[in-house]
């Protein structure tokens, strides 16, 4: 990311959280490299674009909210909330028809205005309690 500004960059990941949440998952060659790692293991885009398309089967109404974004050279840090009605079982958890809030932390390293590493936890125990409350 170097020799581009910071909004720039946010301007750029927030334009691919919006193509997240209206699940348009075929224009994600604009933000996510054709190889790259999901969470330290190699990856490719198509697998990436799968993993995307599964969370959303299994959540149909998944939103991402940014937080807060952070930029640190070529990588890029997000504070997300995360919204949905599971549909089937999701990150381990069961349907059960209710809603969850939960907290994502996302990783990557950008290289040629791409993504070539992403890593992302999610609050998995507060959705646990919220599904089952």
């Amino acid at each position: 990311m170097s020799g581009i500004d910071t909004a720039s960059v946010r301007r750029w990941y927030e334009r691919y959280i919006a193509a997240l949440n209206a699940h348009e998952f075929d224009g994600m060659d604009q933000f996510i490299n054709d190889t790259t790692t999901l969470n330290g293991r190699p990856a490719t885009r198509e697998d990436l674009i799968a993993h995307q398309r599964a969370d959303v089967e299994s959540v149909p109404d998944l939103h991402w909210e940014l937080r807060e974004v952070l930029f640190d050279g070529s990588r890029l840090a997000a504070r997300l909330t995360n919204t949905g009605t599971p549909a089937r079982d999701w990150l381990g958890v069961p349907a059960t028809g209710k809603s969850f809030e939960i907290t994502e932390f996302a990783i990557y390293e950008v290289r040629d205005g791409r993504f070539i590493h992403m890593a992302a936890l999610h609050d998995a125990e507060t959705m646990r309690r919220q599904l089952a409350a």
